[in-house]
């Protein structure tokens, strides 16, 4: 996880790319200190759990970024609509491993491309710019780590959206 720097005065794409990475990084943050059962734990009556949006968070990091602007991602071990759900057969660092190449391959997509690149998701007839799919994936990403941190209150009861800062009071 790394500490985030303020972007206040950053042109656009750094600052969307920043906004990303702060809410990535806060879905890390989210396990921070946890179990395996307590990641694993289903939370609503859907079975939600903290490794499953993890999960989710990387599949669609490859399809968003990766597939949209002609990539190719990683084969995945699940399906579609099996990226919510964490089997006991899917260790927890596996899954965390994904998500961190899942962040890699879409930096390099978002590094390499200008904001108004063009793509297509392969699952869907539509035409997005890289700036959409930015301002898409803060969206999800931002979403999912608000699920998360319900998620982790009701665990232990840690709340933040970021973890504090040292000698801060």
């Amino acid at each position: 996880m790394t500490t985030p720097t303020p972007t206040y005065l950053a042109g656009e794409k750094q600052t969307l790319h920043a906004s990303l990475d702060r809410h990535r990084d806060a879905v890390l943050w989210k396990l921070d200190g946890l179990d395996d059962e307590q990641l694993r734990r289903p939370m609503t009556p859907s079975g939600t759990n903290l490794l499953g949006l993890v999960k989710h968070l990387a599949s669609v990091e490859y399809g968003w970024f990766v597939e949209t602007f002609g990539g190719e991602a990683e084969p995945l071990w699940f399906g579609p609509h099996d990226d919510m759900r964490v089997t006991p057969e899917e260790p927890t660092e596996r899954i965390v491993a994904l998500y961190g190449r899942a962040r890699a391959a879409a930096d390099t997509v978002i590094t390499r491309l200008p904001l108004d690149a063009q793509g297509s998701p392969p699952w869907r007839d539509i035409t997005v710019s890289l700036r959409w799919t930015l301002v898409h994936m803060i969206e999800e990403t931002a979403r999912h780590a608000g699920h998360m941190d319900i998620m982790r209150e009701l665990t232990d009861g840690a709340t933040g959206d970021h973890p504090p800062v040292m000698g801060s009071g």
